[in-house]
Formats: structure tokens, C-alpha cells, sequence
């Protein structure tokens, strides 16, 4: 029996199993390695998706320069398709057309080529090095574009997916948005269609149009055409014409405005002679970019 003189003896101890502790932080270490690669590898981005550049569709613009357009002795009664029945050809776009990426954009602008929408209407900004603008809306005597009635409504130009196409390089053929200069009483009439396109000139690419214009094509054969209407010279105005219209724009006088639209203006008469869709046995094409 014990009493409190002769206490019980201590409980024995456990052995020390040391060859465990090794094992156990091994165990802990492959764990968290585990885990931050795991967690890692979650944090990678997913691979981007390939854009769609297949050639589903080829259209055809021919350009030409017209001597007399602008002649002093032109009267009311003279219109651009009787003006121009002497001009100069400048040489066929052959373009190719990215139906699957922007299908609404691409049968919108066949449209508009094979009703001839585009015939007769005017080239009507060079910007030297960088690209030239066409299908300016208005009147069709002033060598402007009207688009066809039932020409459908386009919901691409609100979709973040029809603008991920960069302005690589010479040949981009753009929906214009951002360069768009078609007057505001034509963009407030709810019937609107934006049928005003660029196609860049190079030789290099155009990053400033990025993302906000619809990339719908390229030009397949013509690039000589695209580069002779480059060359074209256009109307510069002076530093001073300049400066002048800057504090009238700060002011807020509308002629400011009024006045840049003739900036940039051809001083040949540019326009497209003829349009139209090009037939093909096989008009799916190798998707490529230039």
C-alpha cells in the first residue's frame, strides 16, 4: 500500500520514435509543395482562343481617278457618274472577308458591293502612311454612299469579340468606327447603317485604330492599287490654319469642325469604279493573316 511517504513510482516513459519526425516533416513538406504548385498552376491563364481568319467570302473594288470632277464650269444638273465617263483606272482590290469571325459585318459590307451601293462614291481621306477612308454617307450626286433599305442592322459594332483583329500591317480592311466622319444629322436618323470602311496603307501598322474598329478582311491581291492611292496628295493646312482652328474649337465654334472635314481631302478625285462579289468553286480559304 502507499502513503504519502512512499508515493507510487512514476509511470514509465514512452520510448522516443525519432526515426518517425523525418518522415513526418518530409510528409508536410511535400504537401505544401503540392499545394503552392497547385495553386500556381490554377493562377496560369487559359490559353487564348484562335481567331477564326478564314476566307469564306471575296469581293472585288476597282479604282479609278477622274480628271474633271471638280471642273469650274459644272452645273447643277451634273452628276458624278456623267462627270467621270473619261477617268483613269487605277487597278482591282481583290479582298477576302472573315465570315465566320464577323458574319453580320461581312454580309453587310457584300451587300453593299453587290447592289453597287459602292459604285461611283468617292475616296475621301488619305492619311499619308497610315490608311485612306471610303464610303462616306450622303448624297449620291456628291459622290457619297446610300445605303439600301433593308440592309440589316449591325449588333457587332456593340460586341467586345468583333474587335480583337489588330491593323498589323498594309491591306487591313476595317469597319470604320472611330475615324467615322459621316455628318451627325445622317448618324441621328434611326434608319442609320455605318457602312464607311478604311483599309490601311502601311508600311507599318496602325495600332491607334486597335480595338476600336471591326478587323472584317484583307486585301488578297492589289496591295500596287492600295499603295498608288497613298501617294495621292492630299490638303495639308499650315501650323497657322491649324493653331486657328484649335482656339476656335476651344471656344466652341462649330466652324471648327466644319473646316477639318476638307483635312486630309484628296486632291485627285479617288473613287470606286466598280464592285462586286467574285464567284469561287471554293470559297473557303487557308485562314491566314498578313
Amino acid at each position: 500500500m502507499y502513503s504519502p511517504l512512499n508515493p507510487p513510482p512514476p509511470p514509465p516513459l514512452l520510448p522516443h520514435h525519432h526515426h518517425h519526425i523525418p518522415s513526418l516533416l518530409s510528409s508536410t513538406t511535400i504537401t505544401r509543395r503540392s499545394l503552392l504548385l497547385s495553386t500556381s498552376l490554377s493562377t496560369l491563364s487559359p490559353p487564348r482562343p484562335t481567331l477564326d481568319t478564314t476566307i469564306t467570302d471575296r469581293v472585288f473594288l476597282d479604282f479609278s481617278i477622274c480628271s474633271n470632277y471638280f471642273r469650274p464650269d459644272r452645273t447643277l444638273s451634273d452628276t458624278f457618274s456623267t462627270l467621270c465617263t473619261d477617268s483613269t483606272p487605277l487597278g482591282r482590290l481583290v479582298l477576302g472577308l472573315y465570315g465566320h469571325l464577323v458574319p453580320l459585318t461581312v454580309s453587310n459590307f457584300k451587300t453593299m458591293c453587290t447592289s453597287y451601293s459602292y459604285k461611283n462614291t468617292l475616296v475621301h481621306k488619305i492619311f499619308p502612311g497610315q490608311f485612306f477612308l471610303a464610303g462616306r454617307q450622303g448624297r449620291r450626286e456628291k459622290g457619297e454612299v446610300k445605303v439600301p433599305q433593308d440592309l440589316a442592322r449591325n449588333f457587332e459594332s456593340v460586341d467586345s469579340k468583333a474587335f480583337k483583329l489588330t491593323h498589323s500591317g498594309p491591306g487591313i480592311l476595317s469597319l470604320c468606327l472611330s475615324e467615322n466622319d459621316d455628318e451627325d444629322n445622317i448618324k441621328l436618323n434611326p434608319e442609320y447603317r455605318n457602312v464607311e470602311f478604311l483599309i490601311t496603307t502601311g508600311p507599318g501598322p496602325c495600332p491607334q485604330l486597335d480595338y476600336k474598329n471591326i478587323v472584317f478582311g484583307v486585301v488578297l491581291e492589289g496591295l500596287d492599287v492600295v499603295t498608288s492611292i497613298a501617294s495621292i496628295p492630299t490638303y495639308k493646312p499650315s501650323d497657322r490654319i491649324r493653331q486657328f482652328n484649335d482656339l476656335a474649337e476651344f471656344l466652341g465654334d462649330e466652324r471648327a469642325q466644319n473646316a477639318r472635314t476638307i483635312w486630309n481631302k484628296p486632291l485627285k478625285t479617288v473613287y470606286i469604279s466598280d464592285c462586286g462579289e467574285l464567284k469561287v468553286a471554293k470559297p473557303s480559304l487557308t485562314p491566314s493573316l498578313p
